[in-house]
C-alpha cells in the first residue's frame, strides 16, 4: 500500500506491505468559517459570562499564545479575539502577547511574523518568555515540592488574562492546551523541573490521554487555577491544520470540553501489539527536531511488542537541537540504560532531562530507527537511535528477520493515541 506521512510540510509518501495496520484519527471536517466560530465563542462561551462581560477599557490585557513547536494557527486564532479587544475599548498599548516558551529557545522576529501575520507581530507588544529570567518573574502558589512556583510579571501584572492553546493528546500531560499555557508555558525553570522531573514522569498515570490522578497534570491544573485566568481560548485541528473546534470560556470546563472532542476523534483500539510499528511526528512544526520526535516515538511505544522496532519519521530541520540540555544528554551517555540511570539518580536536576527519560524508557522497550533529512547518520547515531535512510527498506531489513511480523502505521503519529484494547 501507498500512503502519506505527515513529514515536514509536504509529507513523505512510502509504500509498505499490504497486511500493514493502518491507524489515524476519525477525520473531522473543518469549519466552514473559523473566523465567525470564534468570534461566536467568545460570546456563548463554555462555562463563566462572554468576554465582553470581563473586559473594558480601564483593563490591561495578557494574551498567552504558543510557541512555534506547537502547530497552533496563531495567525487564524487571535485575529478575531484581538478584534473583539479592541471593539471593547482596550488600546493596543494596553495589550501585551506573551509567547509561551517554557524552555523553549526565542523565536525571530521572522519567526514571530510568520506565527502571528506580519501585521499583528508589529502592532503589539510581545514578550518572550524567559523561564531563567527572575526579575520577571513573580510568585504565585506552591507544587506539591512545596516550591514557591513563579510565573510571566506581565502575564500576573495584567488586570485580565487570557490563555490560548491548542488541545491534542500529550504523552505525559494527557493533553495539551488549557494549563499548560501557564505551566510550563510562563513558568519557571525550577517550577517546570519539578513538573517534568523524574519521579512525575516515571508514574502510570502520567501518559497520554490521561489527566485524572495523573500527578503531573493535576499540579499543571492547580497552578494555573491559582494565577486566576480570565478566560480561555482552546482550538482542536484535523490533519490539514484545520480549526475543528473552538472552546473558549472558563479554563477547567472549557479545556474538559475539548478534551472530550479531541479524545472521542484520536482515540483509537488495536487488538495486539505488532511487532513493528511505523509512525511519523505529526509534521510541520511538530517535527522540527529530534527532541520534539520522541512525542512519535512515545505513540508508538504504546502498541509495539518488546523487544519490536519502531520506525520515527521526522524532519528535524531544527537538529537534535543545538539548544537546550536533550542532546548533550544523549552524547554523553554510555548507554540507554546508563542515561536512565543517571536521570533517575536522587537530586539529579537537568532542563530537557523529561524528553531523555522517555526516549529511554521506550528504548528499553524497542528499537527505535530514525529517518530524519535534517539529521546526519553520526548525528543520529550520537543519539542512540538507529539511523534510517529508507523507510521501505528498513521495513523489508525487518521482514528478512522476521517474515511473518506483523505492521502497523501512525500516519500522522501523536495526533492518534493507539491503545490495546
Amino acid at each position: 500500500m501507498r500512503l502519506r506521512l505527515a513529514y515536514g510540510r509536504d509529507g513523505l509518501w512510502v509504500t509498505l506491505p499490504e497486511r500493514t495496520l493502518v491507524i489515524a484519527p476519525q477525520h473531522v471536517v473543518g469549519l466552514e468559517d473559523e473566523a465567525q466560530e470564534l468570534s461566536r465563542a467568545l460570546d456563548a462561551p463554555h462555562g463563566g459570562p462572554p468576554l465582553a462581560h470581563l473586559v473594558g477599557p480601564q483593563d490591561s490585557v495578557a494574551v498567552v499564545f504558543s510557541d512555534i513547536t506547537r502547530p497552533m494557527p496563531n495567525d487564524r486564532v487571535l485575529p478575531p479575539l484581538l478584534a473583539r479587544l479592541e471593539q471593547l475599548g482596550v488600546s493596543d498599548e494596553r495589550i501585551t502577547l506573551i509567547n509561551a516558551l517554557g524552555t523553549h529557545r526565542p523565536q525571530s522576529s521572522e519567526e514571530l511574523a510568520q506565527m502571528l501575520g506580519a501585521e499583528l507581530a508589529a502592532r503589539y507588544p510581545i514578550v518572550q518568555h524567559d523561564a531563567w529570567d527572575h526579575a520577571n518573574l513573580v510568585g504565585v502558589a506552591r507544587n506539591r515540592e512545596g516550591r514557591t512556583v513563579r510565573v510571566n510579571r506581565a502575564y500576573v501584572t495584567a488586570s485580565v488574562r487570557i490563555l490560548t492553546g491548542f488541545v491534542e493528546p500529550h504523552f505525559f500531560a494527557g493533553f495539551s492546551g488549557g494549563p499548560k499555557a501557564v505551566l510550563p508555558g510562563i513558568a519557571d525553570i525550577e517550577s517546570i523541573l519539578d513538573n517534568h522531573g523524574a519521579r512525575m514522569l516515571a508514574h502510570p498515570k502520567a501518559t497520554w490521554a490521561t489527566t485524572v490522578g495523573n500527578p503531573l497534570w493535576e499540579e499543571v491544573r492547580d497552578v494555573a487555577l491559582a494565577t486566576q485566568p480570565t478566560f480561555i481560548v482552546n482550538v482542536t485541528l484535523n490533519r490539514d491544520r484545520q480549526i475543528t473546534g473552538v472552546f473558549a470560556g472558563e479554563l477547567l470546563v472549557a479545556h474538559q470540553a475539548a478534551v472530550s472532542f479531541v479524545g472521542a476523534h484520536a482515540l483509537q483500539p488495536v487488538p495486539a501489539p505488532f511487532d513493528i510499528v511505523i509512525t511519523s511526528n505529526s509534521g510541520y512544526p511538530l517535527d522540527l527536531n529530534l527532541y520534539q520526535a520522541v512525542k512519535g516515538m512515545s505513540a508508538a511505544a504504546q502498541i509495539v511488542k518488546p523487544g519490536g522496532d519502531i520506525i520515527v519519521a521526522a524532519e528535524c530541520w531544527d537538529g537534535i537541537p543545538n539548544h537546550g540540555e536533550y542532546g548533550r544528554l544523549l552524547k554523553e551517555a554510555a548507554s540507554v540504560e546508563g542515561l536512565l540511570a543517571t536521570i533517575t539518580a536522587p537530586r539529579f536536576r537537568c532542563h530537557d532531562q523529561w524528553e531523555a527519560q522517555i526516549q529511554a524508557q521506550i528504548q528499553q522497550k524497542a528499537r527505535v530507527h530514525v529517518y530524519a533529512d535534517g539529521l546526519t547518520e553520526a548525528q543520529l547515531r550520537q543519539a542512540m537511535v538507529v539511523p534510517c535512510r529508507s523507510i521501505e527498506a528498513r521495513v523489508e531489513a525487518l521482514l528478512r528477520e522476521n517474515p511473518s511480523a506483523s505492521i502497523a502505521v501512525l500516519p500522522e503519529g501523536p495526533q492518534t493515541v493507539p491503545y490495546l484494547g
